[in-house]
């Protein structure tokens, strides 16, 4: 019998504590645009959905739970992908036009990154498909490759993204 496969990403759920301020933040920054709402049984709204370019099929999904928004204040739990270092230099300037405080450059474990936050604090990373080829897996935090034997039938992994 055949293994399923996965189909790709349907969607990337964000906590957040005010629907109205993040819809507002992921539009200006990504041009994000809501095609989906979830009102709850009282007819408020705590949830929307919606397309982002650059990710193909799959949602991006806002909604609110304060508990969870700041549990994750600090955390990175995606990376947006871009194709190169000129791409996360550009997003670098885009964030400067909008005045998003923002971390520089950054080598990171296998590309070139780029750090911000959303509105409730959620670190927002835009991480280069394109390596750079400088081998920092001695680096504390920095990913490596992780070598498996012959024994599990697997291949040899990807350096972990890292910092």
């Amino acid at each position: 019998m055949t293994e399923p496969l996965l189909a790709g990403i349907h969607h990337v759920k964000i906590p957040v504590t005010d629907l109205d301020r993040s819809i507002a933040f992921y539009s200006r920054v990504f041009g994000f645009t809501v095609e989906i709402e979830f009102p709850e049984s009282d007819g408020v709204v705590r949830g929307v959905a919606g397309r982002v370019p650059g990710l193909g099929e799959t949602l991006l999904a806002l909604r609110i739970n304060p508990a969870a928004a700041e549990g994750c204040a600090g955390f990175d739990p995606v990376s947006f992908a871009v194709k190169g270092r000129a791409d996360v230099e550009a997003w670098a300037a885009r964030l400067d036009a909008l005045d998003i405080a923002h971390s520089p450059v950054i080598e990171a474990s296998i590309g070139w990154l780029l750090v911000f936050s959303d509105p409730d604090g959620l670190q927002l990373h835009l991480y280069s498909w394109a390596a750079h080829g400088i081998d920092h897996s001695d680096r504390p935090g920095y990913g490596r490759a992780v070598r498996r034997g012959a024994e599990d039938g697997r291949t040899p992994s990807r350096p972990v993204p890292g910092p």
